[in-house]
C-alpha cells in the first residue's frame, strides 16, 4: 500500500483509499487485523494523527471496526447489505436535496427501479412479505392516521414489494429509491393526495402479487407513478396561484 506525498489530496484520505483498495482487492481479508497505528505511520511515513484520521474515515464507511484490549486493534469488517442500507439512504437523500433534482426525474427513477422488481416479486414474494403489505394497507385506512404515519406505512409497503424480489443487491440499490425518494415525494404531494386512491392502487398491487400476476403489478405501478406526477403538478399549480 502506497501514497503519493506530492499529491494535493489529503494524506489521510490517500491512506484510507489505499487501505480500502487493499480490502476490495482481497489483499486484506475479512476479520484480518490491520497493522497498528505506529506501524501504519511508519509504512506511510506520516504522523499517527494522520493515520488515526484515515482509520476514522474507514470506520465511517463500515470498512473496519476497532476493538479495545490486549487483542484489540483495527480489523477488516464483514459488510452486509442490511448494514449498508442507512448509508445508501443518507447518500440518496443528500444527493436529491443538494442537487435540485426535479420531481419528475426522481419519480421516473424511483418507479423505473421498482417496476424492475415487479416480475421477480410476483414469483418470489413470501407469505410474510405479502402479509406486511396487507397490514400496511389496513393501517393506511385507519381514521386519524397522521400524514407522517401514512408516509411511513407507504414506505414500508413498497419496501416489502422490493424485498419480495428476493434479491439483496436490488434491495440495497432500491433502499435509496424507496426510503429516500418516497418520503421526499410524500412531503411534496401529501396536501393533494387522496388516501383512498393510493390505498386502492396498493390493494391492486398486493392482489396481483398474491396471484403471481407480474403484468398487473407493473400496470398498477404505472398508474401510481402517473397519479404521483399529477399530484405534484396540482401542488405546483396551486402554489403559483396568487394569494
Amino acid at each position: 500500500m502506497k501514497i503519493d506525498p506530492r499529491s494535493p489530496a489529503d494524506l489521510s484520505a490517500q491512506i484510507a483509499q489505499a487501505i480500502r483498495d487493499a480490502i476490495v482487492s482481497g489483499r486484506l481479508i475479512v476479520d484480518e487485523r490491520l497493522p497498528s497505528e505506529a506501524e501504519l505511520a511508519d509504512q506511510f511515513q506520516v504522523s499517527r494523527p494522520t493515520v488515526r484520521e484515515a482509520l476514522k474515515r474507514l470506520a465511517a464507511q463500515s470498512l473496519i471496526r476497532t476493538q479495545r484490549g490486549a487483542s484489540g486493534g483495527a480489523f477488516v469488517n464483514r459488510l452486509n447489505f442490511e448494514d449498508a442500507y442507512s448509508q445508501q439512504i443518507t447518500t440518496s437523500t443528500l444527493l436529491l436535496s443538494m442537487n435540485a433534482v426535479s420531481f419528475d426525474t426522481a419519480c421516473e427513477a424511483r418507479y423505473a427501479l421498482e417496476r424492475a422488481c415487479a416480475s421477480l416479486s410476483a414469483q418470489r414474494r413470501t407469505p410474510d412479505q405479502l402479509a406486511t403489505m396487507r397490514a400496511e394497507i389496513f393501517r393506511q385506512a385507519q381514521p386519524g392516521l397522521t400524514d407522517e404515519a401514512f408516509c411511513a406505512s407507504d414506505v414500508a409497503f413498497h419496501r416489502a414489494l422490493v424485498d419480495g424480489a428476493g434479491n439483496p443487491v436490488l434491495s440495497y440499490q432500491l433502499a435509496g429509491a424507496v426510503e429516500a425518494m418516497q418520503p421526499l415525494m410524500n412531503m411534496i404531494t401529501f396536501t393533494a393526495r387522496s388516501r383512498e386512491e393510493i390505498i386502492a392502487l396498493h390493494t391492486d398491487i398486493a392482489d396481483a402479487l398474491e396471484a403471481g400476476d407480474a403484468s398487473s403489478v407493473d400496470a398498477a405501478l404505472v398508474k401510481l407513478e402517473l397519479y404521483t406526477r399529477k399530484l405534484a403538478q396540482d401542488v405546483a399549480e396551486q402554489r403559483r396561484k396568487p394569494a
